[in-house]
């Protein structure tokens, strides 16, 4: 019985490179593809494939959504596919069957199927447990805030979460800096970050929180101290005293 697979990506070389990986494989049945999480639940939930490659970043309903939205005893294998290492180390090695950074290469490829098949055909049990546990987590985040919402002059100002580069405290205010605009929002900085994703806004000093995914490169100043440039030029400054909320996503560099 061939393993009946399921593509989701939103770029089409992605999902193009994966079926051509696929191709020759005479355990695997390529059943479709989607293009984005809608797709994705709607065909997971319709043709009950036994594995998935799943895109982590995808617009409007990303990877992790998917699996929110499908969890049940009937949750396919699962390998995540992602361009930022900073999700594979902090979520996939405790729950996901595997997963890809992107450009993987033909023998990490090989090494995530040759897995996701001996699960599927020895230890379904274990593929629950894991994916179980990944749904547990996703639930308890589901607090977390996605967008702000911003009174200025008489106007309602909405703020995605995912745009905004660096917070910035003033005094009984933050400071939202979006790209070359920033929006003043009546909320102490110690409380807004305890509303957002902690492992991807970091706090780098008493005034200062930082997108992880804007930062660029990191300079060393004195005493410990490093300038953390960020991709549109911006130049902040991580505290020593804060250094230890950039050691884990950056491991041995600090």
């Amino acid at each position: 019985m061939k393993i009946r697979t399921l593509i989701v990506d939103d770029e089409p070389l992605g999902r193009e490179r994966i079926r051509t990986l696929l191709a020759d494989d005479p355990d695997i049945e390529v059943i479709g593809e989607c293009s984005d999480g809608k797709q994705a639940v709607s065909a997971i939930e319709r043709s009950h494939p036994d594995l998935v490659y799943l895109d982590v970043q995808m617009p409007e309903m990303d990877g992790f959504a998917v699996i929110d939205r499908i969890a049940s005893q009937r949750m396919p294998a699962i390998i995540f596919v992602t361009a930022y290492d900073r999700y594979a180390v902090e979520a996939f090695k405790v729950h996901a069957l595997d997963y890809l950074l992107k450009s993987f290469d033909r023998e990490r490829f090989n090494q995530a199927l040759h897995r996701a098949k001996h699960l599927l055909l020895d230890s379904q049990a274990a593929l629950y447990e894991r994916l179980a546990g990944l749904v547990a987590d996703l639930e308890a985040k589901k607090d977390r805030v996605t967008r702000l919402i911003i009174k200025s002059a008489g106007r309602i100002i909405f703020v995605p979460v995912d745009e905004i580069d660096w917070l910035e405290a003033a005094d009984n205010y933050v400071r939202i800096h979006v790209g070359r605009k920033s929006h003043l929002m009546r909320e102490t900085l110690q409380s807004l970050e305890a509303r957002l994703d902690q492992t991807r806004f970091l706090r780098i000093h008493r005034s200062t929180v930082v997108n992880f995914d804007r930062i660029q490169q990191l300079q060393p100043l004195f005493h410990g101290d490093y300038v953390v440039k960020l991709r549109d030029g911006t130049e902040l400054t991580l505290s020593r005293i804060y250094r230890e909320k950039l050691s884990k996503p950056l491991n041995q560099f600090l």
